[in-house]
Formats: structure tokens, C-alpha cells, sequence
């Protein structure tokens, strides 16, 4: 897990940047690959999963369920359990700074006949539960969670499971495709049809994954244009050979990095680019970014193309609030090139994002701020006025950039310092290890 000593880092302006990388395995399908791995009968082999401490996370937590999961050079191997041959834990699940890790499971425990209490840090302990809580236990599971003084409910907490559980029809309150995916996780193993409404589409890698895994799943559009997800539980899942594309969402620093620093051109291979996740390319070309999609192809029925992107003059625009559950991640590095952006940009509809690793509006704004930029923050959104493309400088004095434990903070300022006048030091690069181990070299080879 991420180290509990801050580890400051200075970061410098950058010349161009060249050459052709591959970014860690995408962090949303490695979780899942692991999971259903471990819910099958037999031997799954996976390649390309990002071995960042969000995703081992994961995977010791299913190690402590019975599940055996072993790797050899480059190959994780996983001899699953079967669905509903989930084992007690002997001891607390620690789930880091993972999120996902912590959603996820809760779903899959709720309907096995085992209790798991889960821990994290200090940041994920801060997060809310309850939108995760409200469904799983209308399946019966009971939950008890640690209660804070504005009302969260949030880790430390208990999940005790029901075996068998409750199948219900669900309508999502909020796009949020780790809700769905724990109500689908727990259908799995609860008799009868477990059904989803989705109004707002989500990445839907879940979906994707369970009926390459043989699972009885089927997804309809109604007459409101809502997702109908209905799932058959009790059902065999068998072993699959999994290979792991590339993490649009870690691809996005690259990509960004590339279109504001002058002379920059670069090519990224082998990134997902499943329409539920790569909203923020979209975004990025609408701005005037010179991005390019080499090389398209299907890999395990994803999406995946080579990425090239140079050196751009962008503009300011007005981001539609309906793309965000298909960017989430991305808008802090979105921020970054608005920010070097001609006129202004618009983001709203972001109320997700006060909820994340941090407050990442908030975060991002004092960030941005210290640096010179000129900006608005708004309950659900930013708004930036770019400088142009002219480098960024120091604004208030701060001693360095905090991050509040966000690896996607670090990472965005990190990119921010390649065009700024004389660099910029931020407070703690230790979160980065959660979803992209290797960054910094990464970006030096760029650099280079």
C-alpha cells in the first residue's frame, strides 16, 4: 500500500515531447478481470493488468476469500472458486485508496453467506458508502458502517451477506457505473433476475466482461432511452484468457502533456478507447487537439487503438454536463489544458467529482490558482479563462501544490509544471502508485 511519509517532488518545464509509449493496463477491466476470474470454475490466465496498489488491493482481497491467484513474468493466473465458493476472510480487508476495490466487493460479498469488514487510509475513509449501501441491502445484506458527523456513511465497515439474497429492480440515482457493478456482482450469486435502470450511460466494462464470462445478461434500451440490465443469477462462469488494453484514463496525462508543450508529438499504443471512457479525447479534439486513432481494433470485445496527438492551439469551450459519467476521471487533467486553452471553458454537472479520492474541484482550483490561472468555482463545475497557451506562473504563494492523497491531482499538476516558467513542486507523488506505477519515468522517456 501507498506509503504514509509525503514524498515532494519538483517538477520542471519540459522541452517537446517524442516518442512511442504503452501506458499500465486499464484500472476498471483489471479490477474486473480479477473478480470474475475469481468467480469462475477453472483457470483464468490475464495479461496487460496494471499492477498498481488499487488493483493488488483487489487481488488480496480475493486471495483472502480462497480464491488462488498466482504470477509468472507477465501472466497473472487466477483458479477461481465458482460463483458462490466465496471463504470467510480471516482478517479485515484493507482496501487502500481504492474505491473501486471497496464498491465492488460489497457487492460481491452481499449475497455469499460470509461477513468481510473493510479499512482503508485516510482518504478512502473519508468517501461515501451510502449510494452503494441502499441497494445491496434491499438484497438483504446487512451493513453497518461507520457514521459521520455530516451523515456519511463511510469505513470502517461491515458487510454481513445474505445467501440466498433478494433480486430487485434498481433504478440508478446517480451515473455511477461501481453502483452498478456491485448490484451486478451480487446478482450473480442471488436467485432469479436482478435488474438495473440506468438512465445516464456508464462505462460498461462490467457488462462486457460478465457475458464474455458466459454469464445470462442482457441489456435493452426503453422507450425513455433508458439502459434495462437484466441479469439471471446462479449462474457457472467459465475461465477466460484476458487481455488487458491499455488505460485511457492514464493514457489522458500523455495525451494532454502532448497538446501544451510546443513541438510535442507523440504516439500511445494500445489504448482502450470504449465510448463510456473516452469522452475527454472527444473533448480535446472539439478544443482544436490534434488527436489521432491509429490502428483501430477489437481486443476481447473492447475497443483499442494507437493514439497519436501533437502540439495544439486550443480553445476554450463550453463541455456539455451529459458527457461527464463518460470522462469522470479525466476533467482535472482537462483543467490543465483548459488552462492553456484561448478564451474560456465551461464544465458543470460535476458534483461527482467533490466525492472522489478528494475534491477534486476544489483541489484543482486552489492548484490552478497558485499557478496564475484566472477562474470560477461553482458548486458543480469550473470555470477557466486559458492563458493563451503562454506558460503558467506563480500565483498566491503557496510552499508547494497540494494533492489531498489523489494520485489524479499529482499527476495533472505534474503535467501542469511541463509549461510553467520555472517548475513547480508538489506535495506527495506517493498516491500515483494506486493506478500508475512508473509515471515519472514514463514522462522522462517522453522528455528525453
Amino acid at each position: 500500500m501507498t506509503s504514509n511519509t509525503p514524498q515532494p517532488v519538483t517538477f520542471k518545464p519540459s522541452g517537446p515531447l517524442s516518442g512511442e509509449i504503452s501506458v499500465p493496463g486499464d484500472k476498471s477491466i483489471s479490477h474486473r478481470a480479477l473478480i470474475l476470474s475469481a468467480l469462475a470454475v477453472g483457470k483464468s490466465r490475464i495479461s496487460g493488468l496494471l499492477e498498481g496498489e488499487d488493483v493488488l488491493a483487489t487481488a488480496a482481497a480475493l486471495r483472502a476469500m480462497g480464491a488462488r491467484i498466482e504470477k509468472k513474468d507477465d501472466i497473472w493466473t487466477v483458479y477461481g472458486v465458482g460463483v458462490g465458493g466465496l471463504m470467510q476472510p480471516g482478517n479485515a480487508l484493507d482496501m487502500g485508496n481504492s474505491g473501486t476495490s471497496t464498491r465492488l466487493l460489497m457487492g460481491l460479498i452481499a449475497s455469499h453467506g460470509i461477513s468481510a469488514t473493510f479499512v482503508g487510509d485516510a482518504s478512502l475513509s473519508k468517501r461515501p458508502m451510502g449510494r452503494v449501501i441502499d441497494p445491496l441491502s434491499e438484497m438483504g445484506a446487512d451493513i453497518q458502517a461507520r457514521e459521520t458527523s455530516d451523515h456519511k456513511s463511510c469505513l470502517p465497515l461491515t458487510v454481513r451477506g445474505l445467501c440466498p439474497a433478494i433480486p430487485i429492480e434498481y433504478r440508478l440515482p446517480v451515473a455511477s457505473a461501481q453502483v452498478k457493478s456491485a448490484i451486478l456482482l451480487a446478482g450473480l450469486n442471488t436467485p432469479g433476475i436482478t435488474r438495473i435502470i440506468e438512465p445516464v450511460l456508464t462505462r460498461d466494462h462490467s457488462e462486457t466482461m460478465l457475458k464474455g464470462f458466459g454469464a445470462d445478461i442482457s441489456v435493452e434500451t426503453d422507450a425513455d432511452g433508458c439502459r434495462i440490465i437484466s441479469l439471471t443469477g446462479e449462474t457457472e462462469l467459465q475461465p477466460q484468457k484476458i487481455k488487458v488494453p491499455g488505460d485511457p484514463s492514464s493514457a489522458a496525462f500523455m495525451v494532454v502533456a502532448a497538446l501544451i508543450v510546443p513541438g510535442s508529438d507523440i504516439i500511445i499504443e494500445n489504448v482502450g478507447i470504449n465510448p463510456t471512457r473516452a469522452g475527454l479525447f472527444g473533448i480535446l479534439q472539439q478544443m482544436g487537439g490534434d488527436i489521432r486513432f491509429l490502428k483501430k481494433r477489437t481486443v476481447g470485445g473492447e475497443p483499442v487503438a494507437d493514439i497519436h496527438a501533437k502540439h495544439s492551439s486550443l480553445s476554450g469551450i463550453d463541455v456539455p454536463a451529459d458527457i461527464a459519467p463518460s470522462m469522470i476521471d479525466e476533467f482535472p487533467i482537462l483543467f490543465v489544458a483548459a488552462a492553456l486553452a484561448s478564451g474560456e471553458t465551461t464544465t458543470r454537472g460535476l458534483h461527482e467529482l467533490r466525492v472522489k479520492e478528494s475534491d477534486r474541484l476544489s483541489q484543482m482550483a486552489k492548484g490552478l490558482e497558485a499557478l496564475g490561472v484566472k477562474l470560477t468555482e461553482k458548486d458543480d463545475g469550473l470555470l477557466i479563462e486559458g492563458s493563451g497557451g503562454k506558460p503558467l506562473s506563480e500565483g498566491k504563494a503557496r510552499p508547494a501544490i497540494e494533492t489531498a492523497l489523489d494520485h489524479r491531482i499529482a499527476m495533472s499538476f505534474a503535467v501542469a509544471a511541463m509549461v510553467t516558467k520555472s517548475g513547480l513542486t508538489i506535495d506527495d507523488v506517493t498516491p500515483v502508485q494506486t493506478s500508475f506505477p512508473g509515471f515519472q519515468d514514463l514522462m522522462m522517456t517522453l522528455a528525453s
